[in-house]
């Protein structure tokens, strides 16, 4: 599941445009985030362990998701320069859901698809300029979507 994730979002990108296939296949991997049972091992890999609240972060979910194995959640950074976009699910048994990288000029602006297990805080971590932001939802599950 872990990749069919990346490789799909990497697909929609390459056939945006926004990303060559030769990017795709070059991207890196962030492994050990992943991976991570933590949410502070989790933004400690992004290299985010003092990312900055900001209001220029606009996440959209559902207050309450009825069915906690699709949750949709949206992510738009208005903050110049955003280099990537990360979503974690703070309660999850593996708390990073998604990254997903920008090109110079792209717009940042990232849409998945995630499951969650119960109510819990959905955070977006921003990088941008090598500096990191982040911003938080929380989302209210009624069935579970991990067991």
């Amino acid at each position: 599941m872990k990749f069919g994730g990346s490789a799909g979002a990497l697909v929609t990108l390459a056939a945006a445009g926004l990303l060559k296939t030769s990017q795709a296949a070059a991207a890196v991997w962030n492994k050990a985030g992943f991976e991570s049972k933590g949410v502070a091992d989790a933004v400690k890999s992004l290299g985010a362990s003092a990312a900055a609240d900001s209001r220029d972060i606009v996440i959209t979910a559902p207050d309450i998701a009825e069915n906690g194995a699709v949750v949709p959640i949206e992510v738009v950074s208005r903050i110049p320069n955003t280099q990537s976009i990360s979503i974690i699910a703070e309660k999850n048994p593996f708390p990073l859901a998604a990254t997903v990288d920008f090109a110079n000029s792209a717009e940042p602006y990232a849409y998945v698809r995630i499951k969650m297990g119960q109510t819990s805080n959905v955070r977006a971590v921003v990088k941008a300029d090598g500096k990191f932001f982040s911003a938080v939802k929380e989302v209210k599950i009624t069935v579970g979507g991990c067991g």
